[in-house]
């Protein structure tokens, strides 16, 4: 899950980065921005879920409350990547004169944590990046806390220098970074630019990326993202334990395992068809959950068809009918709007009570998505 820049930083704040003073604000603040801020100039930043908001014009400098106000509403106004601001972060402006890179993210690779460090950071750096040029690279152990020689070869990279003074100062940034990223279930937490001020390192930006499946040991649900950005079905989705990913097409797939679910998605467009979803219940599927999951598709995406596609292991086919059923009385989902391929753990159990509601079951996967495509 993205956050916002905003929220990335109250994170890396409670683990002790210093970052500049600011305010969030929406549209409806725009009238009173002269009472909110007294201090200036100012840095003007849209809150969106990516980067590259500098090279899009989404951050500007405003040195007082007219210039302020003029910039906060073409802002808002500002279009990027099809989407609109809802928020600005108004922070003070930090005078600087270098800017550096760092951030820390998991590799799940090998299991563990990736540190990137650069002496030059600002909105090229990702240039830089692919040219494999002043990046250095250091992969940590999550069991234990980065070692002296890891700071010393941040300040090196930052500094040309393994200065005592210098290493502490990498040490006061690299270790809150490292406990973020543990502490807070983190995939990523980058900061460009930071700026180095003399005391300390600032972060003056901020990326940080939550892990979706962490979701049962911290609440997520106050993030912009999960409030915002996700359908109703989509939250839905994430609170029974299923996962879905609206499309556009108009046959709603749903299947036990997201193998099996891509491969059927993959066989309805081989014969012709679009598919409007991706929907896996996962292993040992509940009667209620895929009434639920059932719920969501017919609601949010309106398919002309359901295809079903059921290999049960974990999964009982009985409990699986019984949810289609249930659907289907609970929603009114029309029978008929279902193509069903059922085999696996009860299987003849499931069929008979989809069959005894008039539906037709089939065992062979590639039958099943000839049919719902030509239907």
């Amino acid at each position: 899950m993205f956050l916002l820049e905003h929220e990335g930083k109250e994170i890396l704040r409670r683990y002790g980065v210093r970052t500049p003073r600011g305010i969030v604000v929406t549209r409806d603040d725009l009238d009173r921005l002269d009472s909110l801020v007294e201090e200036y100039p100012v840095i003007v930043k849209a809150q969106f879920l990516f980067g590259g908001r500098g090279k899009a014009g989404a951050v500007k400098k405003a040195d007082n409350t007219e210039e302020l106000r003029e910039v906060a509403e073409k802002l808002f106004q500002l279009e990027v990547r099809g989407a609109r601001p809802e928020r600005l972060l108004i922070e003070e402006f930090v005078p600087h004169e270098e800017e550096y890179y760092i951030s820390i993210m998991a590799s799940k690779s090998d299991k563990s944590l990736l540190l990137l460090a650069s002496r030059y950071g600002g909105v090229d750096v990702e240039e830089l990046a692919r040219m494999g040029r002043h990046i250095l690279r250091i992969s940590l152990s999550p069991d234990e806390v980065p070692m002296d020689n890891v700071y010393r070869a941040v300040a090196k990279t930052f500094f040309g220098s393994v200065e005592r003074d210098l290493v502490s100062k990498v040490a006061g940034l690299v270790k809150p970074l490292f406990e973020a990223v543990l502490g807070e279930d983190l995939l990523l937490v980058e900061i460009n630019p930071l700026v180095f001020l003399g005391d300390g390192f600032m972060a003056l930006d901020a990326k940080v990326i939550v892990d979706d499946n962490a979701g049962f040991r911290r609440d997520v649900t106050s993030f912009y993202e999960y409030n915002r950005s996700m359908t109703e079905g989509e939250r839905i989705a994430r609170e029974t334990g299923f996962a879905y990913v609206p499309l556009k097409g108009d046959i709603a797939v749903i299947g036990n395992g997201a193998g099996l679910v891509m491969a059927t998605l993959d066989l309805v467009k081989y014969y012709g068809g679009e598919p409007a979803c991706f929907l896996d219940v996962g292993g040992g599927a509940s009667a209620d959950r895929i009434a639920k999951a059932l719920e969501v598709v017919y609601k949010e995406v309106s398919p002309k068809k359901i295809f079903i596609n059921i290999f049960a292991g974990i999964t009982r086919c009985d409990e699986v009918a019984k949810g289609i059923v249930e659907a289907v009385d609970r929603v009114g989902i029309p029978p008929e709007m279902f193509v069903i391929r059922l085999v696996g753990t009860l299987e003849d159990v499931g069929r008979e009570i989809l069959e005894s509601r008039g539906f037709r079951v089939y065992k062979d996967m590639d039958e099943a998505a000839k049919e719902v495509v030509k239907a």
